[in-house]
């Protein structure tokens, strides 16, 4: 018999939207759904997970070693857990990369990516070749699938679940070669990329990380998420994290701005789902220009401080 489990993402606070959109991939696989809520003092966290329509039980197991999301840790408790289940899906996200792969070794089982389409409960559509191919992969009859689920292809599920919280003992024990440091994060106050509704995005064109200010203040006043392509990571305008494309995040937001970005195909593959994609270049065959739904031609020094004073 087919049953899911959904691993939980979450900041200790809130939960992720990501594990709403896992719920939508479950949802389409036809199975009895659970949630896995890992970590320490998070009934809360797990009783927002208990409101996602179509759940049927939230499992929570709390210990003091589980409170930071360390994949050595939480692979464990989720390996042990997963005996239950057909599936255990993960978002497709930098939590769920770092994760799910361990799960799937501990299983003793081939890990599917970015699940994009569900077929059947062993047959799913996943994208490959910065998305400009979609292949079919099948699970072997008989085997746990373990997926990441590629979240800017599903729809949040909505609300209106009353799931129960089942209380579950942690049936492992601390990692001995690897301890939790902290966490540091160059994204501020701001909207987190992977879950903004909006999302403004520079390029190298921005030519210093100062001239990033321009893009901050904007981001600020629409309340975005602020991106970067990678040209602009590499030249050390931003941090990493702030990487949008096939080798950063892959987003979905209703609303994304490129400026000055010409619109390599690892970055697209990053925006490609995005509800309407704006882009400002000041080369009229830039690629970007190909994918966007609104194009302007010109100087974005020029543009982003009159976008920014009309906001006002």
């Amino acid at each position: 018999m087919s049953k899911i489990l959904i691993i939980a993402e979450h900041d200790g606070k809130e939960l992720n939207p990501s594990t709403a959109k896992c719920a939508s991939c479950a949802a389409a696989i036809g199975a009895e759904t659970d949630i896995l809520v890992l970590g320490k003092n998070v009934a809360n966290v797990a009783d927002s997970a208990a409101q996602i329509s179509g759940v049927s039980e939230v499992l929570l197991t709390e210990a003091d070693y589980l409170e930071a999301p360390l994949a050595a840790n939480w692979a464990v408790e989720i390996a042990a857990a997963a005996s239950s289940y057909s599936h255990v899906l993960g978002p497709s996200t930098t939590f769920g990369r770092d994760l799910m792969p361990r799960v799937a070794a501990l299983l003793g089982v081939n890990q599917v990516s970015d699940i994009m389409e569900v077929e059947s409960g062993s047959t799913f559509r996943r994208p490959v070749y910065a998305g400009n191919a979609i292949v079919r992969v099948k699970v072997p009859d008989g085997t746990t699938v373990v997926a990441t689920v590629r979240t800017a292809s599903w729809p949040t599920a909505e609300p209106g679940g009353s799931a129960s919280v089942t209380p579950r003992e942690a049936a492992s024990s601390p990692a001995a070669h690897t301890r939790w440091i902290g966490l540091k994060t160059e994204g501020g106050e701001r909207a987190d990329l992977q879950t903004a509704r909006v999302v403004v995005s520079g390029g190298r064109a921005l030519a210093s990380a100062d001239n990033f200010e321009l893009v901050y203040r904007l981001a600020d006043k629409l309340n975005a998420g602020v991106g970067a392509s990678r040209a602009a990571v590499d030249a050390g305008y931003v941090p990493n994290d702030m990487q949008v494309g096939q080798t950063g995040k892959i987003i979905s937001p209703e609303l994304y701005m490129a400026f000055g970005i010409s619109g390599a195909i690892q970055h697209v593959t990053g925006i490609k789902d995005a509800g309407t994609i704006v882009a400002v270049n000041k080369d009229p065959d830039a690629p970007i220009f190909e994918i966007a739904d609104i194009g302007l031609v010109g100087d974005l020094f020029t543009i982003i401080p009159e976008l920014t004073d009309l906001l006002d």
